[in-house]
């Protein structure tokens, strides 16, 4: 493996996030604003707007013929489609705590499916690692107070979900992208999310009578600031590094990288919001960093020695 390549998937894995880590501040700026279904249509139009231009002007090539388009679609549904709605209805029922504490568990799913699909082997210490960094995570959620409340079911199995669809989108991309490049996947993905959300958020207006309400926003800046950083950093950045990440590193070991977003989270609300960062954040923060550290690097001598015999018994 190119080990360039490499390098830049991690500093990618990193970038992402922090890209995340600040997008649940700017969520949270849109939806004074608009309803979430119309944040995700603005979110999508402004990515597939934006992606389109290098597209148009024929910067970025894209080759989709003879290639498994129903797979494509498949991954689209996971992701965006599947996660955001998931996530939507999810928090309807249960608070947003409680979708960060399921969420972290996604690298757990995410190893879990790609050990069945992809033939991905962990070790043992990688997997320790793992859970640390979900432990990381819980930790920091549960000292400030927040728990799962078992009366919320539905709404706990509707995050739940989110974990599953996410897990699902990374393995499935891990396996197209030997057919697809990062850029026709995303573009596939992002154009399907801003159709799908688009036609839905639509005929929602449309049916009660509220199409005003829906470009309302839109006179908003801080609301196009949000969109602009939710569409094209937060959905675009995002897709098309998370995208090259999965072409060169195992499902198992990116999806780990997901819970220094809740590092950056915290982070983004002591500087803007004046957020309280306590001892337990510290601890919990530290968890998260050497999970992912041992997620990462407990895992390689094994490969490496491994990769070193491929070789000898290929020559």
């Amino acid at each position: 493996m190119n080990q360039n390549g490499l390098k830049l998937a991690y500093v990618f894995a990193i970038l992402n996030a922090a890209i995340i880590g600040f997008s649940f501040l700017f969520t949270k700026i849109a939806l004074e604003h608009a309803h979430p279904l119309d944040t995700l249509t603005f979110r999508f139009a402004a990515s597939f707007a934006v992606m389109s231009i290098p597209v148009a002007l024929g910067w970025v090539k894209l080759t989709y013929r003879g290639k498994p388009l129903g797979k494509a679609l498949l991954l689209a549904t996971m992701y965006p489609l599947g996660f955001f709605t998931l996530q939507a209805f999810g928090l309807q029922h249960a608070t947003s705590a409680e979708g960060g504490i399921l969420y972290a568990f996604t690298p757990v799913v995410t190893m879990v499916l790609a050990a069945l699909f992809l033939k991905e082997a962990t070790t043992m210490l990688q997997k320790l690692s793992i859970f640390l960094s979900v432990f990381g995570v819980v930790f920091i959620f549960v000292m400030k107070g927040s728990r799962i409340d078992l009366s919320n079911m539905t709404g706990i199995f509707l995050l739940f979900l989110t974990c599953v669809a996410f897990a699902g989108y990374s393995v499935l991309a891990r396996s197209l992208s030997k057919q697809f490049s990062p850029a026709e996947i995303t573009y596939f993905m992002l154009g399907v999310g801003f159709v799908v959300f688009m036609i839905v958020s639509l005929a929602s207006h449309a049916s009660t009578g509220t199409l005003d309400q829906f470009v309302a926003p839109l006179a908003s800046g801080t609301f196009l600031v949000s969109i602009f950083y939710l569409g094209v950093v937060s959905s675009l950045v995002t897709a098309l590094t998370a995208n090259y990440i999965l072409s060169k590193m195992e499902a198992s070991k990116m999806s780990v990288f997901s819970n220094l977003a809740t590092i950056v989270s915290i982070a983004s609300g002591a500087l803007f919001l004046g957020e309280e960062v306590t001892v337990y954040h510290l601890i919990g923060s530290v968890l998260i960093i050497a999970g992912v550290l041992g997620t990462n690097l407990l895992g390689r001598k094994k490969t490496a020695t491994q990769g070193i015999r491929t070789k000898r018994a290929e020559a």
